[in-house]
């Protein structure tokens, strides 16, 4: 499948609005990391990758769409599963290099049936304190 996108070098090729596109730092394969969250808890539940298209989607349809590095194809977070991602705010990080979704989940997450995709991964991290 091609993909429609843009390098940050020529935002005026993007599906998306120039003034959006300019702000945009993709990787080299065109994509800006999407994290998503769930929006009245603050849970962060998931990872995905946006490219122009996957977010300009996103952006106009109130559901969340991305780009599957590994299927190479677009698909839209709950149309097999029925766990659907319905967006509430899509904000862009101060480099432009990152996303944050935010959503109402319904159902699970994470493509192991978890609610988020951070269950049970904790790695034990010393905990840090203010004052030191």
């Amino acid at each position: 499948m091609c993909r429609v996108t843009s390098t940050s070098s020529d935002p005026s090729s993007s599906v998306l609005p120039i003034e959006l596109a300019s702000r945009l730092k993709r990787d080299g394969d065109g994509l800006v990391c999407a994290v998503v969250q769930q929006h009245d808890s603050g849970e962060v539940l998931m990872v995905g990758w946006m490219d122009d298209e996957a977010l300009r989607r996103t952006l106009t349809s109130g559901r969340v769409t991305f780009w599957s590095r590994s299927r190479e194809e677009y698909w839209r977070k709950g149309d097999t599963s029925g766990h659907s991602q319905h967006v509430k705010t899509v904000a862009l990080d101060c480099d432009g290099d990152a996303l944050l979704v935010r959503v109402d989940q319904v159902g699970a997450a994470c493509h192991t049936g978890a609610r988020t995709c951070f269950d049970d991964h904790d790695l034990g991290a010393v905990a840090g304190h203010r004052d030191e």
